[in-house]
């Protein structure tokens, strides 16, 4: 019998954005400009991406990197409060195994001519396959993407 595990764990990321909330939460909220931030990285291939962003509303993602296994990600959107919080849970699987179950809490926050976001998670982790501290840190790239992606949309703007 193989053994199974779960590890609890959560963390929360404050990153502060040149836009306003209404902008932010468009980068999560419209499909096109989300798959680009969080989705369609340097070295990743997507093999799907939908999102239907309403209450009760689904997310769906595979992707690898390079000849890697794939990367899945399947979201459900709880809460949505336009420009003020997402509330979603989500599921990953690597190479067709669940790796975690999480429930995220999203806020956005005017702060002068921009915006706070805080970005919650609480994870279950399963069997040891994923670990808290690699889901965070991806976090934080991602949004560090998010920040360039804003950026870019205003210096265009």
């Amino acid at each position: 019998m193989t053994q199974r595990s779960i590890h609890h764990a959560h963390f929360v990321i404050e990153r502060d954005y040149r836009a306003p909330p209404r902008r932010v939460f468009e980068a999560f909220a419209d499909p096109a400009i989300k798959r680009r931030w969080f989705i369609d990285a340097e070295g990743w291939t997507t093999e799907e991406f939908t999102s239907r962003f309403v209450e009760g509303g689904s997310e769906r993602s595979r992707s690898r990197f390079g000849d890697g296994p794939p990367v899945s990600n399947e979201t459900v959107y709880h809460e949505i409060v336009p420009n003020q919080r997402i509330v979603l849970g989500y599921t990953m699987t690597l190479g067709g195994k669940r790796v975690s179950a999480s429930l995220v809490c999203i806020e956005f926050e005017a702060r002068g001519l921009g915006t706070r976001l805080v970005y919650t998670e609480h994870g279950a982790f399963l069997d040891g396959v994923d670990d808290p501290a690699d889901r965070e840190g991806g976090w934080r790239e991602l949004l560090d993407t998010l920040a360039a992606q804003l950026d870019g949309q205003a210096a265009g703007a």
